[in-house]
């Protein structure tokens, strides 16, 4: 059962909490990322990027990079930047946009939970991108963003945070973007307890987004227990920073492809062969796809309704979902993309750019279609991780991104 315990918080000071926290590391391209972080001295994103305190010449894995970002963390904590808790606590974040609000649990997961698929996983993670996190976090001792986990909601952690929510915040503020943050702490010892007592019920947690830094904190906390082998498990290294979302809580948003080319093909022989897999039906304007088995595409300054023929319905948890209907049937057979993951010739695009933005890369752009998607559900990525498979590459949005900066675990106190 999972063990999702109480840590030693590191978080903001107040004062300064809306000037540290920051969108995730993985976000930016480099460039992007020193613009960003040149912008506050005291975002988190210079200390999660540690390459933009260097030029653009500096190779961004040199070990004097991740040795900087470990340097601005204690000087940080050091002027009072970040305060440490003096006893272990939960603390909840919520984050709202658009009017709508989701609150998680933030907390100590345990390593040997994912090494034992208690935290079950739906994607493979790059080597170069766990690399360069490996080495972030076991320079700096910390963990600095947190890892997106979901779970089966519980009445009884619903009603610790419901009460814990009644008082007065930690922090409450609205980011450049319009998302509201609002943090609290649970420090109540029956409180820590029911919480603790409450997710040992639980049979499954599921990482929602975070696969590499998930998989970073479980190595390097493997790597410390190799260099202390009289370890007892309690040590804050076999533990790594998550926030927990109750599952009916969270917004999945669609993730949409753009191919650059119709393999050779004219726009009637394309719509031909994608006739094939799909009735498709001319549309007056566009419009997002309403349900599962449909998606709609923009071709030729015109926009489709696209629907799946009923024999290419499966209920198989991975061939079901409406990206590998796509990729399987059309995208890999008549557009020759065989590999998603690598093939320059396709281009995804998170939900939350919008339609306009499809037309933009057709019209301007020159791409030659887009295709936007029906988002995955909630559901079907427990039914993916629970059946121990993996999602096709870019099947899930996640909106809104939390950020970093507001929680830190470190594992040395």
């Amino acid at each position: 059962m999972a063990e999702i315990v109480p840590f030693y918080g590191v978080l903001p000071a107040k004062e300064v909490v809306s000037r540290v926290a920051a969108l995730p590391y993985d976000v930016y391209s480099r460039e992007e990322a020193a613009a960003e972080a040149a912008k506050d001295r005291l975002s988190f994103l210079n200390i999660d990027r540690p390459e933009t305190q260097f030029d653009s010449s500096q190779d961004m894995y040199a070990p004097e990079v991740y040795a900087k970002a470990d340097e601005m963390l204690r000087t940080e904590i050091a002027e009072g930047v970040f305060v440490q808790d003096e006893e272990k606590n939960y603390y909840i974040y919520e984050l709202t946009m658009n009017g709508r609000s989701q609150t998680g649990l933030v907390a100590c997961a345990s390593i040997d939970d994912y090494i034992h698929n208690v935290i079950k996983k739906h994607e493979n993670t790059r080597a170069e991108k766990e690399e360069d996190r490996v080495h972030h976090v076991d320079r700096c001792s910390a963990q600095t963003g947190p890892i997106f986990l979901a779970y089966h909601r519980d009445e009884r952690i619903a009603r610790v945070i419901a009460r814990a929510k009644t008082q007065a915040p930690i922090f409450d503020f609205v980011s450049e973007d319009g998302i509201g943050h609002r943090g609290w702490r649970i420090d109540d010892t029956s409180d820590i307890l029911e919480i603790c007592e409450a997710f040992a019920a639980i049979e499954s947690i599921y990482i929602a987004d975070g696969h590499h830094r998930a998989a970073s904190a479980v190595r390097v906390g493997l790597q410390r227990r190799a260099e202390h082998p009289d370890y007892d498990g309690t040590e804050e290294f076999n533990y790594f920073l998550s926030v927990l979302f109750p599952d009916d809580e969270l917004l999945i948003m669609d993730y949409n492809r753009v191919i650059k080319d119709l393999n050779g093909l004219s726009v009637s022989e394309f719509l031909e062969q994608a006739g094939e897999v799909f009735e498709i039906t001319p549309m007056s304007e566009r419009k997002k796809p309403e349900q599962k088995g449909s998606m709609t595409m923009y071709l030729d300054s015109r926009w489709f309704d696209l629907k799946v023929k009923e024999q290419f319905c499966t209920t198989d948890p991975i061939e079901g979902l409406d990206v590998s209907i796509l990729q399987n049937h059309l995208i890999g057979p008549v557009l020759d993309i065989q590999d998603p993951k690598r093939n320059r010739r396709i281009d995804f695009v998170g939900g939350i750019r919008g339609l306009t933005e499809l037309e933009r890369r057709v019209d301007e752009d020159g791409w030659a279609v887009a295709f936007a998607m029906y988002p995955t559900s909630i559901a079907e990525l427990f039914a993916v991780a629970d059946a121990g498979l993996l999602m096709p590459p870019k099947s899930t949005w996640f909106e809104p991104k939390l950020r970093s900066g507001l929680f830190l675990h470190l594992f040395e106190r």
